[in-house]
């Protein structure tokens, strides 16, 4: 009898790992429909031939980057519109949000992550979804926020893929130069051109395509990631800025806080410098008229001249991006589960700054050179 019970038992729990591995398989893309309007909000300077830099604010959701499909079709019908206004040309610098690569971590999902109504619950899902890749990736993770490390580490290979292959195709598809906003990933970097991800801590990096679609010099780190990120993105005070040669001029990429401090700028400057992609993000839905929080775990000492609480976060922005320089800052906008992401893109060029509203919807933020 004991022997029975024994192999009853058995069988019920390999039928229930079976359908456990069955379940975790399955991957159905339900119908979506996306908003795919883009508006002008800055248009600035006059077309003189010698390219433009293009901010493009998108709005998107967790159910965006379902699929790879619905991502790019999202944002190619940005840059179908930008060309269609005349905004792209063979010397277009195109600046995308940071982050925008770091939500790939949510691609190709099962239902019940994208319905979550909290993040904390999508997490969950992706979890449960993936145990193995899970597992493996709490063994490697290693820094403060333990569980976020593994969120972001289990899946960094495909992200590495996914991100190389959806913004490295739509600079060609376009032909322009394309900042590929930010993606965090456990030590990227360029492996005969393409995009891979290692085995150590956790980095913020950038990286541009050229209109061929390959990339144009390494990933660019983040310097001094924020408060926030700072429990699990390492800092690379030590990484050196690139200056990168586009047909529109050199090319400086700073990614969000980077943005903020004078020596950053003064280590562009001396590579002859001439243009600056910010790709920024702000995770909050009133953040940019709250009080600016500064930096506070930056323990370098360098001064910004604008204290925490002093002004409001949007006030800080502008004030800390050099007017002089012509610079676009793209903020990420739109909803994650419970969480909204914040910030209004601006330019800059021949010392003042162009806002754009803080309404609804996509947004384009141009500048003629």
């Amino acid at each position: 009898m004991a022997r029975l019970l024994l192999t009853l038992s058995s069988l019920v729990l390999l039928v229930a790992v079976a359908a456990y591995g069955v379940w975790t398989q399955d991957r159905p893309a339900g119908h979506y429909l996306s908003d795919l309007r883009i508006q002008v909000a800055v248009d600035e300077g006059v077309r003189s031939g010698r390219g433009n830099l293009l901010g493009v604010q998108p709005e998107l959701f967790a159910t965006d980057y379902q699929s790879l499909e619905r991502l790019h079709r999202k944002l190619a019908a940005y840059l179908t519109q930008a060309r269609d206004l005349g905004m792209l040309n063979a010397r277009t610098v195109v600046v995308l949000p940071e982050h925008i690569g770091t939500l790939l971590w949510a691609r190709g999902e099962k239902d019940e992550l994208y319905q979550a109504p909290r993040l904390a619950e999508a997490h969950q899902w992706l979890g449960y979804s993936n145990p193995l890749l899970f597992a493996r990736a709490w063994l490697g993770a290693s820094s403060d926020d333990r569980a976020q490390d593994t969120r972001l580490r289990m899946k960094a290979s495909s992200m590495a893929s996914d991100y190389q292959q959806v913004f490295g195709g739509l600079a060609k598809e376009f032909g322009v130069t394309l900042v590929a906003g930010s993606i965090i990933l456990p030590d990227p970097h360029l492996r005969d051109g393409t995009l891979v991800a290692g085995q150590g801590g956790l980095y913020n990096v950038s990286l541009v395509f050229g209109a061929d679609g390959k990339p144009l010099g390494q990933p660019q780190r983040q310097l001094y990631p924020d408060f926030v990120q700072r429990r699990y993105v390492q800092a690379s005070p030590d990484s050196p800025l690139q200056v990168l040669d586009t047909p529109a001029g050199r090319l400086g990429v700073l990614i969000g806080s980077d943005s903020w401090y004078p020596a950053n700028y003064a280590q562009l400057d001396a590579q002859g410098c001439e243009l600056i992609a910010v790709p920024a993000a702000l995770n909050g839905k009133d953040v940019w008229q709250a009080p600016w929080r500064g930096n506070p775990d930056r323990h370098d000492g360098g001064p910004l001249g604008v204290k925490p609480g002093e002004v409001s976060e949007g006030e800080a922005w502008h004030r800390l991006s050099p007017a002089r320089r012509a610079s676009v800052s793209v903020f990420l906008r739109g909803q994650f589960w419970d969480q909204f992401s914040g910030g209004q893109s601006f330019a800059s060029h021949d010392g003042q700054t162009h806002p754009s509203d803080d309404s609804r919807g996509a947004r384009l933020i141009n500048l003629w050179l």
